[in-house]
């Protein structure tokens, strides 16, 4: 699976949030994020320590944001594959069990369909892959 589309990364970060996972990093350097589909935690991207959480077979790699993979399932995937993924952060407790829980900042995910507008104003106008 491609981690682009028509050369648009399909998973981006604002800066705030490569700065919380730089935080998070120096107290857990190998971290991984899944969007998770819902349920407990809502649709939020859920950030795991890399050894404690398993990725499934089926589920797919979307890229990579500050040096930290980040994966879909693929039956989300399939539902978002013309969507592009914005990490961002907003103030708040994260999910359960998400490293984000406990800072008062939490990972959002704001989206865009590629090759149209955004679907939401981002208030970090810089958005980058990394």
């Amino acid at each position: 699976m491609e981690t682009t589309v028509n050369g648009e990364a399909r998973v981006l970060a604002t800066k705030t949030a490569l700065d919380l996972i730089a935080e998070i990093k120096r107290d857990h350097p190998e971290i991984l994020f899944h969007q998770s589909g819902g349920c407990c935690d809502g649709s939020s991207p859920m950030c795991y320590p890399a050894n404690e959480f398993m990725i499934g077979d089926s589920d797919v790699k979307l890229g990579e944001i500050g040096g930290v993979p980040v994966y879909i399932s693929a039956s989300q995937f399939e539902a978002w594959k013309h969507t592009q993924l914005i990490i961002d952060v907003v103030p708040g407790r994260g999910g359960m069990f998400s490293l984000d829980n406990g800072r008062e900042k939490r990972f959002l995910t704001r989206s865009r369909l590629f090759g149209g507008g955004e679907a939401c104003a981002l208030p970090d106008a810089k958005v980058r892959a990394v």
